[in-house]
């Protein structure tokens, strides 16, 4: 195991600005996620950190020992594909076995690595098998397994699930997470799906366009989101955004958009930026049908089994709303939104009003 810092890392492709001045740390042990939309620069991280691309500018440091100049294989780090990368003519064994077999160690320790990496993976019964003989989530078993039997100082897993369908990307998170646990590994994870993030990570790297946007735990990106980026990234379904400006009357400060006006509470710093242009953002948590500030015309009620989604029409929004599972009304009438004001959001130029 090891910690991993990186430097004011800059990386292009021709013209084209990939990475801008990047840095952060990952403590040994931790599980950290990289995460963003496709082609924000995720992928190319992972893969100056595995040695696979040179960075412009900017340092790598594994164990506090600078990488740059250094192999794939002398940075001693294992990357896991989405495409599993298996050999297809040899069996799991013997994939599992190879790079151990390059090293020269000898054959009763590799049976030893590779068996006990079998057993914590539970594809002990698969050794025999080849590739082609596997389903998708047992091929990508072995190809973590792969990485175990090095005992890397690094785990780099490139957005290892998305080849898989739904419910056996849930049963492999479980894995996942059950693994890191046990192995407390040093895990680097990328993913532009931000329920494995939420689910996985210890710790959250927001990309986008090249730029970190925010690194905290999944709890602080979901309650405390830095930018208006971060709050509708994170979040299933996602934060429902209104336009306004705030309005200070005696004691109270409020929001008003030309649909609403909404009571925050008294809070000095929101005074700072009364007639100025702001964005509330409301988690549909926060909102529930009943009486409350926020009217509109049903859309749609979502049945999701636990719970209900509630989208309503306001003006030119859309509002989502969260509901118990047997709430019930036709399409087309007026309701109305109670809303927890204590789960509220405020940004002004994209950036959060910390309050």
């Amino acid at each position: 195991m090891a910690n991993l810092k990186v430097k004011n890392l800059k990386k292009s492709f021709g013209s084209t600005k990939v990475i801008d001045n990047i840095s952060f740390d990952v403590p040994q042990g931790e599980f950290c996620i990289l995460l963003g939309p496709s082609g924000c620069g995720k992928t190319t991280v992972l893969r100056l950190i595995a040695g696979l691309e040179q960075q412009d500018e900017g340092e790598i440091l594994i164990a506090d020992r600078e990488v740059t100049n250094l192999t794939p294989r002398e940075r001693d780090v294992a990357m896991v594909f989405q495409s599993y990368a298996l050999y297809p003519h040899i069996s799991v064994y013997e994939n599992l076995a190879f790079s151990l077999k390059i090293k020269k160690v000898p054959k009763q320790e590799i049976d030893k690595k590779v068996i006990e990496a079998a057993r914590l993976l539970d594809i002990e019964a698969l050794l025999k098998r080849k590739p082609k003989e596997l389903s998708g989530g047992q091929r990508q078993r072995v190809a973590v397994g792969r990485s175990i039997v090095r005992n890397p100082k690094l785990f780099l897993f490139d957005e290892p699930l998305s080849n898989l369908d739904a419910k056996l990307r849930n049963t492999m998170r479980v894995e996942l997470a059950k693994l890191h646990q046990k192995l407390r590994a040093t895990m680097i994870y990328v993913t532009h799906d931000q329920v494995e993030a939420m689910t996985l990570g210890e710790k959250i790297i927001l990309f986008n366009d090249g730029v970190i946007q925010q690194i905290g735990t999944p709890r602080e990106m979901y309650e405390r989101p830095a930018n208006l980026f971060t709050a509708t990234f994170i979040g299933s379904p996602s934060i429902n955004l209104l336009q306004g400006e705030l309005v200070i009357r005696d004691v109270l400060v409020l929001f008003q958009s030309e649909e609403f006006m909404i009571e925050t509470g008294l809070n000095e710093k929101l005074k700072e930026y009364e007639g100025k242009n702001i964005t509330m953002g409301i988690r549909p948590e926060a909102l529930t049908p009943g009486f409350g500030p926020i009217q509109g015309e049903l859309e749609l009620i979502e049945h999701l089994g636990s719970e209900a989604l509630v989208y309503l029409k306001t003006g030119g929004a859309r509002i989502i709303a969260k509901a118990p599972s047997d709430f019930q009304e036709k399409p087309g009438k007026t309701i109305s939104l109670a809303l927890d004001s204590s789960n509220l959001h405020f940004f002004h130029e994209g950036k959060r009003i910390s309050v």
